[in-house]
């Protein structure tokens, strides 16, 4: 298999397809989209570059994809739709590509990427019912232990910061319960929300002019009729016709 990469450059010589081979161990990470590192031109260094595109066969290439960048890959739509935006608009294909990545992971260079934040996740180890039964047994006799066991049970996979908080508990006492195998801390990815503590209210319908009034209602009136056509709006400069 072989894959047709454009390196991300702003090079304009650059802006073009390069072959490359795909080794049989990446064979099924790899698609149309896929985020990856490639040996390029007599430098040891690898670049960065996507793929837009799989084939058979290649009179071309000669040299094999190094890695591939799961988190940073794109989707095949992503890249017909990169492709669309480089025709219409003159410009480097691998700049359309970068107008899709997350913010911070257009760079060519890792170091200098924003990275992605992470942080531990408590889950149960245990059933629900298990649980139950180490309580009434009174195997898990603790009130921190069954407090925050009992928490988990209807709030399984929380940030480990915010079950100390609600459960009013340790670090100490949920290592203990890990050492005991009732609960298990994983570290993973934070999704980070930017309206979480945002109140956002909707704006209130503005009322029209007498003057608004006649140029929207007849135009609003064609469009629930279906029946479409040009309306030309007199106004003055910056009366906001658009």
């Amino acid at each position: 298999m072989f894959a047709e990469i454009i390196i991300n450059s702003n090079a304009r010589a650059l802006n073009r397809i390069f072959d490359y081979i795909v080794p049989v161990v990446l064979e099924k990470q790899v698609q149309i989209g896929s985020r990856v590192l490639v040996p390029f031109g007599k430098s040891s260094k690898v670049e960065d570059g996507f793929v837009i595109g799989l084939k058979e066969n290649s009179q071309f290439a000669n040299k094999e994809i190094v890695e591939i960048n799961q988190k940073e890959s794109l989707t095949e739509e992503n890249m017909i739709l990169a492709k669309l935006m480089a025709r219409k608009y003159f410009c480097n294909l691998s700049d359309c590509i970068k107008l899709m990545l997350p913010p911070g992971t257009g760079g060519k260079k890792l170091e200098n990427r924003a990275k992605e934040k992470t942080g531990l996740f408590v889950f149960l180890k245990k059933e629900k019912d298990e649980i139950d039964f180490l309580i009434q047994t009174k195997q898990l006799k603790s009130e921190k232990h069954v407090r925050v066991a009992q928490f988990l049970c209807e709030n399984d996979g929380i940030y480990k910061p915010d079950l100390e908080v609600l459960t009013q508990v340790s670090h100490a006492i949920l290592k203990t319960m890990e050492k005991n195998g009732i609960i298990e801390m994983v570290e993973k990815p934070i999704q980070r929300n930017p309206f979480a503590s945002k109140t956002i209210e909707r704006d209130e319908p503005r009322l029209l002019t007498k003057e608004q009034q006649d140029c929207f209602y007849p135009i609003a009136e064609d469009i629930e009729e279906n029946q479409y056509s040009k309306n030309l709006i007199f106004g003055i400069t910056g009366s906001r016709k658009n």
